[in-house]
């Protein structure tokens, strides 16, 4: 199942997604909430309803109204927080070898996490972008989960029964803001807190099962084996697969819900696919060859990505008219 929220004259709704349309749960089930976070207060319960209804519309068993002019937001448009992990080591180890230093063997000992700012989530369509955040713009190709209850010291080999759902991401950065505010040791935070863009809409575990794969070894949870892909202005400039996570999500999970809740509506991000990024990647341009031209995200580029079985996620890049920059605030 596909779980979609759109707007329609500036009121969110949820519907399912089935071959292009969009149909609203509410209106074939009225205990359904007509938002996301309401049903996911109530997933365990309401996730059952849900598939009912799009299975019944699947089948033709009922036809309800397709919904004709609508706006898809980010399928989670609230979340309760936002946490992205660091999950492939191909990404870590191609970053720090482009930086001249070695591989960090804590990696391999325990997931991690940052926060990042759960009111800046954004859907498909236009990203505004201040122009500080043009020094250095960059995407980042990952995939994500939405928690659908509440828990807390979940050991991993029970965390896969959290998961509402999976969805792209595309965890925006402001490089240059990032880099700086790093030398501190604080961070990432301003070079990453103005966008981080999920979509187009939440998968439920069951749309996946027949691209289940094994873990990486002495690794414990679910392991999917989608093929991920970034565009920009139709050209790939970026290749992965989920299945090269080297911790799973189950994993992550069992960090996040140490000693503290997790929530219906938290988002967790992967962490960056290898060549995931433009810093990676010219990095390892400039590595192999003096005379490479870095490139990074421009005014009006569209960037596109696509997870197999999570769809397609597309974004204009916007700059915002003004000459306002915290860069230029320095003492």
């Amino acid at each position: 199942m596909k779980l979609v929220s759109y707007k329609t004259e500036d009121r969110e709704h949820l519907g399912v997604f089935i071959s292009g349309h969009i149909y609203n749960l509410n209106s074939c089930d009225k205990q359904i909430p007509n938002d996301m976070n309401e049903f996911l207060k109530d997933s365990e319960v309401l996730m059952e309803r849900a598939l009912a209804i799009d299975a019944k519309i699947k089948s033709g068993e009922i036809e309800p109204k397709e919904e004709a002019f609508y706006e898809v937001v980010a399928p989670v448009p609230h979340p309760s927080s936002c946490r992205d992990g660091y999950a492939f080591r191909q990404h870590v180890a191609a970053a720090r070898r482009n930086r001249k230093v070695d591989m960090i063997p804590e990696f391999d000992q325990y997931p991690i996490f940052y926060f990042t700012n759960h009111n800046a989530i954004q859907g498909p369509g236009e990203i505004e972008c201040m122009p500080d955040h043009f020094h250095k713009l960059d995407f980042e190709l990952e995939v994500a989960v939405v928690i659908g209850k509440k828990g807390r010291n979940i050991k991993a080999a029970e965390a896969d029964a959290y998961i509402a759902g999976y969805m792209i991401m595309n965890d925006m950065s402001a490089r240059t803001l990032q880099m700086e505010e790093m030398l501190l040791n604080l961070g990432p935070a301003k070079g990453k807190d103005f966008s981080t863009v999920i979509g187009p809409w939440l998968v439920t575990p069951d749309e996946l099962e027949e691209y289940k794969t094994a873990p990486k070894a002495g690794h414990a949870g679910n392991s999917y084996n989608l093929e991920m892909t970034c565009t920009v202005n139709g050209k790939q400039v970026s290749a992965g697969n989920t299945a090269d996570m080297d911790w799973t999500f189950a994993e992550i999970i069992e960090r996040c819900a140490y000693g503290v809740d997790i929530l219906p509506g938290d988002v967790i991000g992967s962490g960056t696919v290898g060549t995931g990024c433009f810093l990676e990647l010219n990095g390892t341009g400039l590595l192999n060859d003096p005379n490479y031209k870095p490139q990074w995200l421009q005014d009006g580029d569209v960037v596109e990505m696509e997870i197999t079985g999570l769809g397609r996620l597309s974004n204009t890049i916007r700059k915002v008219d003004t000459d306002f920059s915290i860069l230029a605030l320095k003492k």
